[in-house]
């Protein structure tokens, strides 16, 4: 199932990229798969609670956080696809995967878009699409969920 996954997370990024969508056909259907999977599946990736969790804190978290910065500047800062990616990552991969994801995908989207910004000639209040990170971040907390903890994080302490 991993690689359906990945695949999904691939064409997700893809069509983030060059449209600033993610739509509802591909994300909602990876949340509940994602559930299922780890609720039916031998070979789930985490306990049906933590997926349940996952997806509900995924969602929770980006929503709350694009509400409060809605409120203090009457604009959205990220889109609701991203929310609803974050739940997909947290259904299938747990509740405790989404400070890593976050982590790398924030890191990557401070690189990339800059990198963005200075190729596109934008300026920084411009808006960038924040769902390919979720889905690099996602891809690498699939195939290697011990990166974070035991070779990135011992050397920055």
């Amino acid at each position: 199932m991993k690689p359906v996954l990945i695949l999904a997370l691939i064409y997700l990024a893809y069509v983030d990229w060059r449209t600033f969508r993610l739509p509802n056909v591909i994300t909602f259907p990876l949340i509940f798969l994602g559930i299922a999977f780890n609720a039916f599946s031998d070979l789930h990736l985490t306990s049906p609670n933590s997926a349940f969790f996952g997806a509900f804190l995924g969602y929770t978290l980006l929503w709350a956080l694009n509400t409060g910065y809605r409120l203090l500047k009457n604009r959205n800062g990220i889109g609701m696809g991203d929310v609803k990616l974050l739940a997909a990552l947290g259904a299938w991969l747990g509740w405790s995967a989404l400070p890593n994801i976050l982590l790398i995908a924030s890191i990557a989207g401070i690189i990339g878009g800059i990198a963005w910004l200075k190729w596109r000639g934008h300026h920084l209040q411009q808006a960038f699409p924040f769902g390919p990170f979720l889905a690099i971040a996602g891809i690498i907390e699939l195939l290697w969920p011990q990166l974070i903890p035991t070779l990135i994080l011992p050397k920055l302490i």
